[in-house]
């Protein structure tokens, strides 16, 4: 039985049309490349909402992996890197790109933050970061209830880097694998809302 208006592809609307006279993988063609339109525009409404350079960073308060209680609002002042990652390969790669922006930045009014936001457990992400190619220094927090996932908007699209400028402000931001955020990259916007003192916005 098919719905009235149904536009769903079957052996039986395929023999309906070969019997017409038409031609059935015409059909199905305009019907795959419906299906990946309606698809893309889903995916591309979602990915808008979790673009947020120009909104104020929301705030959190989480503990560290050695054990520091830690909050966004503190380095209000500073300019912040935040990283939201899970424990994946990608993650591993930008984690290691912030560890090289941590180092570059020492001494200035630069703050790098990591926060596993997918809700492992302590041993694992220690265990997790015992991988790196580099020693992970800048502060790591663990979010057990995935509180930064829903306040970021994470979760499908990890891993997600911000700049957060001296009022608190993000100005810039990698969402997901398609690009990771390099340490060029990253610090050559840190150093732009450095010397704008946080006044003007960065890019996507």
């Amino acid at each position: 039985v098919e719905e009235a208006g149904c536009p769903c592809f079957s052996p039986r609307v395929m023999m309906r049309g070969i019997e017409r006279g038409s031609h059935p993988m015409k059909n199905l063609t305009r019907i795959v490349l419906a299906v990946l339109a309606v698809g893309v525009l889903a995916a591309a409404a979602q990915a808008k909402s979790f673009f947020k350079p120009g909104e104020p960073a929301p705030s959190f308060s989480l503990e560290t992996l050695d054990g520091q209680t830690i909050s966004l609002a503190q380095y209000k002042g500073k300019v912040v890197v935040l990283g939201l990652f899970h424990i994946c390969e990608p993650c591993l790669i930008q984690g290691t790109e912030l560890q090289k922006v941590h180092q570059a930045m020492q001494g200035r009014n630069v703050q790098v933050l990591g926060v596993n936001s997918a809700g492992n457990s302590k041993e694992k992400v220690k265990e997790f970061l015992h991988e790196f190619p580099l020693k992970v220094t800048y502060p790591y927090m663990i979010d057990p209830k995935k509180e930064t996932d829903k306040l970021y908007g994470g979760g499908r699209f990890i891993p997600n880097v911000y700049i957060i400028d001296q009022q608190g402000i993000i100005r810039w931001q990698r969402v997901g694998t398609m690009e990771i955020g390099g340490a060029d990259i990253i610090k050559a916007e840190v150093e732009k809302l450095i010397a704008a003192g946080g006044k003007t916005g960065g890019t996507l």
